[in-house]
């Protein structure tokens, strides 16, 4: 009897176990909400000017992560490689040029989010932002999820044109 107990109990673990897989063929079923909730890390961060032309606003190799939680908070942060150390190993301290690239090498910000998935957006309720001007706005993101790649498209990026975001799901 305990024998056939436990023999079911694993099953039952294993067939859980099963059923929490994040593969792409669950996200494909599930609701845009379901498929963003979780952390994720940057892939890639590209930037459209009004002219067409493409560049990497925060270098070739920015780093950060992104975490929308199932009761809709989020937190984004990313870094890339060219900022510089303050002479003064002060944050409190820097020169307008160690500052001015601090500022321009990073962006930060967090809130609550909303999802639509009829138009397969997330709306952003941004509480505070390194870029102040983001301060209390909503910021509406195009998003796509294909298995543990997340790309959202920002159409008024903070430093003009657009944006293309790739995230990779944290393991």
């Amino acid at each position: 009897m305990f024998r056939t107990f436990m023999i079911g109990a694993v099953s039952a673990l294993a067939l859980s176990a099963a059923a929490l897989n994040t593969s792409e063929s669950f996200a494909q079923g599930s609701s845009l909400k379901q498929q963003v909730v979780g952390t994720w890390t940057v892939v890639s961060t590209v930037n459209t000017r009004p002219d067409g032309s493409r560049y990497e606003a925060l270098g070739s190799n920015p780093r950060g992560v992104f975490m929308l939680d199932a009761n809709g908070h989020f937190a984004l942060t990313i870094l890339g490689e060219a900022r510089r150390k303050f002479a003064s190993n002060s944050r409190l301290e820097g020169t307008p040029d160690e500052n001015k690239a601090s500022v321009q090498g990073s962006i930060a910000y967090f809130g609550t989010y909303t999802v639509n998935d009829a138009d397969h957006t997330l709306t952003f309720h941004i509480e505070r932002c390194t870029f102040p001007n983001w301060d209390g706005t909503e910021q509406k993101r195009l998003v796509t999820v294909t298995g543990d790649e997340m790309t959202y498209t920002n159409t008024a990026a903070s430093g003009g044109g657009k944006a293309e975001l790739v995230f990779r799901r944290a393991k």
